[in-house]
């Protein structure tokens, strides 16, 4: 028999105490799960339906606490937290891992060639593109020409830093060499997100009380934000782009590793996907989605406008810093 749902149950409570790293690392580790790429479109859809009917007050008889959590799972993976419209699958952070490391794999494999940098860094800049529109902050609006200003000025930037070092090297030891590829994407990351997300910047997002009642618009609010998530990309790349070459010259002096050259792609994407398995939720998890702002770190028009409608009542201001 079913256990039924507790009357005080709250679907949009979180299970893990998001003001500590460890809860936040728990809750990106459910939603990020890789294997939520592989749920029907259909099963997704009523999921979220299920997720809407809880927070109306509508939960289907005989429903359990334990199949609300696992709809509220598929729902956080699929759909925005701002429009809760459903986002295209490259752009998922439950992508992350199965996408992520089929590229980063291959950049690390194919670094010798200039063709061959420049066709990964641009695949791995096409990648991150659409993951960026993805969870941007869902209330700023971006246009056409903007996501192509800020696709090009990405790419041209892994692509010049990623050739640039890659001559710089040629007489540098080879694990220098290596290291290209991350310095690439870490100098990409600096752009592409900034540059996805530039309405936000331009024009402020909306910051709520503690009661998600809004507040008004902050352009430093966004650049926190923004600054967080460019901190959190970089550093979820940086332990497979760093450590694995180590790892790969290491076991590339053996000679049975000498005998099997064309495995050692494979081999490169499988211990990616091993890094990105924890770092996609650690990366994630290293600031709360959910970001506050002092209120005397705020704009001084915004500041004064809520300290007059609210006095000292409202001593920060929340909103959402995307993925």
């Amino acid at each position: 028999k079913m256990a039924t749902v507790s009357l005080s149950f709250n679907i949009d409570s979180p299970r893990w105490d998001q003001s500590t790293f460890a809860g936040r690392l728990k809750h990106f580790l459910n939603i990020t799960d890789p294997r939520t790429v592989l749920v029907p479109e259909e099963e997704l859809d009523q999921a979220k339906a299920l997720v809407e009917g809880c927070r109306a007050g509508l939960v289907p008889p005989g429903s359990s606490q334990e199949q609300l959590l696992y709809a509220k799972k598929l729902y956080d993976s699929a759909f925005h937290p701002d429009s809760g419209e459903k986002m295209n699958l490259i752009g998922r952070m439950s992508f992350q891992v199965p996408g992520g490391m089929a590229i980063t794999g291959c950049m690390l494999q194919f670094y010798r060639t200039v063709p061959a940098v420049v066709f990964w860094q641009w695949v791995n800049q096409s990648f991150n593109a659409f993951v960026n529109y993805t969870n941007r902050n869902a209330a700023s609006p971006i246009s056409v020409r903007q996501i192509g200003v800020a696709y090009v000025t990405a790419t041209s930037a892994a692509l010049a830093t990623a050739v640039g070092l890659n001559l710089y090297t040629k007489r540098a030891p080879p694990l220098l060499a290596r290291w290209v590829p991350f310095a690439a994407v870490a100098a990409a990351n600096c752009v592409n997100i900034p540059m996805m997300r530039q309405q936000e910047i331009i024009n402020g997002i909306t910051v709520t009380d503690e009661n998600n009642n809004e507040l008004g618009r902050s352009r430093r609010a966004a650049v926190k934000g923004i600054a967080q998530v460019v901190l959190s990309r970089i550093t979820m790349a940086a332990p497979g782009m760093i450590i694995l070459p180590i790892i790969m010259e290491r076991l590339e002096k053996f000679t049975f590793m000498q005998r099997i050259r064309v495995l050692h792609g494979p081999l490169q994407v499988l211990l990616c996907g091993g890094f990105l398995l924890f770092m996609v939720p650690a990366a994630c998890a290293l600031f709360p989605q959910r970001c506050s702002l002092a209120l005397a770190d705020l704009e001084v028009e915004l500041r004064d406008s809520i300290m007059a409608k609210h006095g000292d009542k409202v001593p920060c201001v929340y909103f959402n810093k995307g993925l």
